[in-house]
């Protein structure tokens, strides 16, 4: 009997102390963007984005020089317009006005085009830096056994270890339907 009662104690105390070392998980939290922030390769990343910025920014320019060139000549020949003339420079005036026009919608184009394009050399270059800080920042969590680090930058959680999920059981309370749903990603 007297072993009974000992392991039976034995066996509470085991379970306490597991109890007790799953309630107390670890938690962090740090900065993302000061992380990202100090990763070299932003500044080439940022480097690359403003060299193609420049550029676009050039070629729009030039097209509005251009712009400004016409329109300035269609208002010059505007004020030789006289009576005699008036068939002829009418129709010149038109032609410069088309002209106008289509060069107006170029430079629209231009510059969504090279919005566009921005945004997408933008996601190409900084798509990989976030992924390697964020393999990083999921190393080191793991490394130092947290459970939950949360990010102060976004005031998010960006990696957990365990814990207990208790959306379910919310939901059950709110008498809502407990369908299973993809688990979010690491």
């Amino acid at each position: 009997m007297r072993k009974l009662i000992s392991a039976f104690f034995l066996a509470a105390g085991l379970l306490f102390t597991a109890n007790i070392a799953n309630a107390q998980q670890k938690l962090a939290h740090l900065n993302s963007a000061v992380i990202i922030e100090a990763m070299p390769e932003v500044k080439t990343a940022r480097g690359t984005l403003e060299t193609i910025q420049k550029t676009k920014q050039g070629e729009i320019e030039k097209m509005i020089t251009e712009y400004q060139n016409k329109l300035k000549a269609a208002q010059d020949k505007e004020k030789t317009m006289s009576e005699a003339n008036k068939e002829v420079v009418g129709k010149e005036l038109q032609t410069m006005g088309a002209e106008l026009q289509d060069l107006e919608k170029r430079i629209t184009d231009a510059r969504t085009k090279a919005q566009q394009e921005l945004e997408a050399k933008n996601a190409e270059l900084f798509n990989p830096i976030q992924v390697k800080a964020d393999n990083a920042i999921k190393a080191v969590s793991k490394e130092k056994g947290f459970a939950y680090v949360f990010d102060t930058a976004n005031q998010a959680l960006i990696y957990w270890d365990g814990g207990e999920d208790i959306t379910n059981a919310v939901k059950t309370k709110l008498g809502i339907s407990t369908t299973p749903t993809a688990a979010p990603k690491k």
